[in-house]
């Protein structure tokens, strides 16, 4: 561990003021997905949260959510607990809340067109057929949130059920591999919060 995972790790979680950036894991709740592969926006948050000293078990806003620093600035961890394809429920009753620009909520999911280990971060873009995302566009009315993809993937041949994909396990050998991209993605959120988007790109994509 670094000396600065270790001063991460002991900022105050109490930081005074709003919450200053959303950062939303997509999944699916219960232990019956809980390694699957829709499910690596959640594995992410987890990773997250041991890293900045979270605990994400607050429900509220549909979700379990936590609060941490994250580089000085006070963000608000959530897994939604809707269900993927509900996942905009979530995300807007938080937004609405603290009143929070489309901009500052990062989103993290799966990504079946990279390979575990890889990442993918956009400023803005399309749903991509990511019902989580299009849930979120289609009830914010805004496709300009940054976003995290972490592969997990593509299907073992065309003809493979898309859903039996997704919601499979990641194999013994992609575990690390899964665990290596949610290192990465903490540290590519530790940029994106304090303005580095492109440094988070060009490190990471």
């Amino acid at each position: 561990m670094s000396i600065l995972d270790l001063f991460n790790q002991i900022q105050s979680p109490t930081k005074t003021g709003p919450v200053e950036y959303i950062i939303v894991g997509l999944g699916n709740p219960g232990l019956q997905y809980q390694d699957t592969r829709h499910n690596a926006g959640f594995m992410a948050i987890d990773t997250l949260a041991e890293k900045y000293n979270a605990d994400v078990k607050k429900i509220k806003f549909k979700s379990l959510c936590g609060e941490c620093i994250i580089n000085d600035k006070k963000c608000l961890l959530m897994k939604p607990s809707t269900y993927m394809n509900n996942s905009g429920e979530a995300v807007v009753e938080a937004m609405n809340f603290y009143k929070t620009p489309i901009e500052n909520v990062i989103i993290i999911y799966d990504d079946i067109s990279l390979e575990p280990s890889k990442l993918r971060i956009r400023r803005k873009g399309s749903d991509g057929g990511h019902n989580g995302i299009k849930s979120i566009i289609y009830l914010t009315g805004e496709d300009t949130f940054p976003r995290i993809k972490i592969g997990v993937g593509k299907k073992p041949h065309p003809a493979y059920d898309l859903a039996d994909w997704v919601l499979s396990n990641f194999k013994a050998d992609e575990i690390p591999l899964i665990k290596e991209a949610c290192n990465n993605a903490s540290e590519a959120i530790s940029l994106m919060v304090t303005g580095k988007m492109n440094d988070a790109m060009n490190k990471f994509n």
